[in-house]
């Protein structure tokens, strides 16, 4: 902006505020109109749609899947991506105080006095850069699965092991994969350290914290079954996942 379009600027603006509106009644009168829309909005989304209501909440369960509102679906996805623990303090505070502190400098960073976005590249970039980034990852942490899915491929034999291994809660300390957390010791290759029976004995005798599976074995013994022969198949030379039935069984349904 030269000196000729700054002058021209300031002497419009001087004129438009001695023209300018009264606080009251337009001032106020369009921030209650706004405000009442907003409250019409949020009340028939409430009636058509209804409030998202689960279980009662039970303090004891180990199998609980948490996760937060929408609004926060965007720390959720952050820490879905940055997956190295010693990151991980950097995805929940570093970048998202990046993108804070990038909004609140903005005035100090854009000093131009032009008010077109097109005009203003630096904070339309920073703006739009921000937003974008949030609603991307809002979007993603929407459609995510569960965080108590195990994200690994095996053999189809192995796949309802998975499921029970993931709804017994053990990704809250172990982690499998890419799954899961470090509270406890790595199960991606415990198959290759333990062996079928000291994997049961560990499930009915484990070290506390980790609860026993005592009742999970009497009260659906198939599924303690699957949750060994799962746990088991962890190695490193994993049997690969297109693998159909074993051959014995396969011998055994042909007769």
């Amino acid at each position: 902006m030269n000196a000729r379009e700054k002058e021209e600027y300031l002497r419009e603006y001087s004129i438009l505020k001695t023209q300018g509106k009264p606080f009251f009644p337009y001032a106020v009168f369009k921030d209650t109109a706004m405000a009442a829309i907003t409250l019409g909005v949020i009340i028939l989304m409430a009636v058509l749609l209804g409030a998202e209501l689960g279980p009662k909440a039970d303090p004891t369960t180990t199998t609980y899947s948490p996760r937060p509102e929408w609004y926060f679906f965007f720390l959720f996805e952050l820490l879905r991506v940055v997956k190295p623990p010693e990151l991980v303090f950097m995805a929940t505070l570093g970048i998202p105080t990046i993108w804070l502190m990038m909004l609140l400098l903005l005035p100090f960073y854009d000093l131009g006095p032009e008010r077109h976005p097109l005009k203003r590249p630096i904070a339309m970039i920073g703006a739009v850069a921000t937003v974008v980034g949030m609603a991307y990852l809002t979007i993603l942490g929407a459609v995510a699965g569960s965080p108590a899915v195990i994200e690994l491929e095996v053999a189809p034999r192995y796949e309802e092991g998975k499921l029970v291994t993931a709804s017994q809660g053990c990704l809250g300390c172990h982690k499998i994969g890419e799954s899961g957390n470090t509270l406890g010791p790595n199960l991606t290759h415990i198959g290759d350290r333990l062996g079928r029976d000291a994997i049961v004995r560990t499930l009915l005798n484990p070290t506390a914290p980790m609860p026993p599976y005592v009742d999970l074995q009497e009260e659906s013994p198939e599924q303690f079954e699957q949750l060994v022969g799962f746990v088991a198949s962890l190695k490193e030379e994993m049997p690969p996942p297109e693998e159909s039935e074993p051959a014995e069984q396969a011998s055994a349904e042909q007769k």
